[in-house]
């Protein structure tokens, strides 16, 4: 499997197997930020937009021109939040899961992060996601709050809970 990083945008075959993961991972219970399965064009537009972004690393896994998994971050806007970023998504087929394909795109975010002179990363996740908080926490992530019934899809509530990795300063 190879990983790499986005640098000139994804091929039509990328999109719609992220378009295909993302819609099946949200389908199945994921959270990944939205409740109902985002369509193909919300996600050309949204992986398009992180691509180009100058302030973000989209990362990507996969072989034979085919899409197995994904992650990114994003600088913060704010000023005085400048020198760190966040990982918005991290998503992986559930065909590759289990084998450190997320381990993968993670280890590679981090290294972007790094040469991009970020200094704290950070992410959040739904509680329920203990192999998520294993692998952050694996990476060095260590927990620094959490919200309690935050996330609310229809009448069910999970906590929400926030880790930053420190890489410089």
């Amino acid at each position: 499997m190879r990983i790499r990083r986005v640098e000139q945008g994804l091929s039509e075959q990328e999109l719609a197997d992220a378009a295909a993961l993302l819609r099946g991972l949200v389908a199945g219970g994921a959270a990944l930020g939205w409740v109902d399965p985002p369509g193909p064009d919300e996600v050309r537009r949204l992986l398009t937009a992180v691509a180009v972004d100058e302030d973000a690393v989209l990362v990507v896994a996969g072989e034979d021109g085919r899409l197995a998994g994904l992650g990114y971050w994003r600088r913060y806007d704010r000023p005085t939040h400048r020198p760190h970023a966040d990982v918005e998504k991290v998503a992986v087929d559930p065909a590759h899961q289990g084998r450190g394909l997320g381990r993968q795109i993670m280890t590679e975010l981090i290294a972007a992060a790094r040469d991009a002179g970020i200094e704290v990363l950070t992410l959040d996740q739904r509680a329920d996601n203990t192999r998520a908080a294993a692998l952050y926490e694996s990476l060095g992530f260590r927990q620094y709050g959490r919200l309690e019934r935050f996330v609310a899809v229809g009448d069910q509530r999970w906590d929400k809970l926030f880790y930053a990795l420190r890489l410089a300063g």
